[in-house]
């Protein structure tokens, strides 16, 4: 598939019992947007391979990926941020503006702030670097397309960070939880970007549990209580908060010397001890209950 190009149902990488999607979840249609030809074409041999994705266009610049937006009102657009002609939060924002049904999940090898707020501010719900897994580019879009945040768990850390530092200039204290529910990852990033326009917002009961047995309530200040409250066991809270320091699987492993099975198993553990359902739920659990704080250290 050549850049710039749309892809009909007979030429899809993503066609068949693949595209059907798994359990019954209907296909979500993307658009590839990148400058580089090697990547481009990686991402979409990797998402043809992918159940429930099918790669309808890839654009070189973002011109290309306004212009396939167009045509192919496609459900997201996997956008690349340093692109020629236009880069990818203009496209991003012309995007948005001019056909709101297409979800934007940038896609980019640069994780600082300059790269992250100005994407997120016009208007992408999803920011993922290029070491994210297949499994985590379908998990964010699909959550975007759900009108959920498709944010990796070290997006959602420094958007956390971000919010800490802003109300510790506001006078907050830190011991509970500061006007708008900021323990909500979603909440907090949304009033950060600030608007309807902001890519990060999470629709009003949209189903997000601010926490869990009592512990993550926003009616509840004292919602920062330990983790002996859930039962975990001293490594599931060291997993945890390295969890929340946005480290893979992988990463876990080689900084505790344990397996990725036994990372896998802790993970496991903890979600049902703490009954997050994700990472990202993960994230924002250590966060309310004062296991990591800006810069995403330990509480000792």
């Amino acid at each position: 598939m050549s850049a710039g190009e749309k892809v009909d149902g007979r030429e899809s990488l993503s066609t068949g019992e693949d595209a059907r999607g798994s359990e019954g979840n209907r296909v979500v249609r993307v658009v590839v947007a990148d400058d580089q030809a090697v990547v481009r074409e990686g991402i979409v041999m990797l998402l043809g391979l992918l159940p429930g994705v099918e790669v309808v266009g890839a654009a070189r610049d973002g011109e290309e990926a306004v212009a396939l937006a167009a045509e192919l009102a496609p459900d997201v657009v996997l956008m690349d941020l340093r692109m020629p002609r236009c880069d990818g939060v203009e496209a991003t924002r012309r995007i948005r503006e001019g056909h709101p049904g297409t979800e934007i999940v940038v896609l980019t090898t640069y994780a600082d702030d300059d790269s992250l707020f100005p994407a997120l501010q016009a208007g992408a719900r999803g920011y993922l670097t290029k070491d994210a897994s297949g499994e985590e580019i379908v998990r964010a879009l699909r959550d975007v397309t759900d009108g959920r945040a498709g944010l990796s768990p070290s997006v959602q850390r420094r958007l956390l960070e971000q919010l800490l530092e802003r109300n510790e200039r506001a006078g907050w204290s830190g011991r509970s939880e500061p006007p708008g529910r900021p323990g909500d990852v979603e909440g907090a990033a949304g009033a950060m970007v600030g608007g309807p326009r902001g890519g990060v917002e999470s629709p009003a009961g949209s189903g997000h549990p601010g926490g869990h047995g009592g512990h993550g309530d926003p009616g509840h200040p004292g919602g920062l209580g330990g983790p002996a409250d859930d039962g975990l066991t001293e490594r599931e809270t060291e997993v945890l908060v390295l969890v929340a320091d946005g480290l893979s699987n992988q990463e876990i492993a080689g900084r505790l010397r344990i397996s990725t099975a036994t990372v896998k198993t802790h993970i496991n553990n903890l979600f049902a001890k703490t009954g997050v359902r994700d990472r990202a739920q993960a994230v924002r659990y250590a966060y309310q209950h004062g296991l990591v704080r800006a810069p995403g250290r330990r509480v000792t």
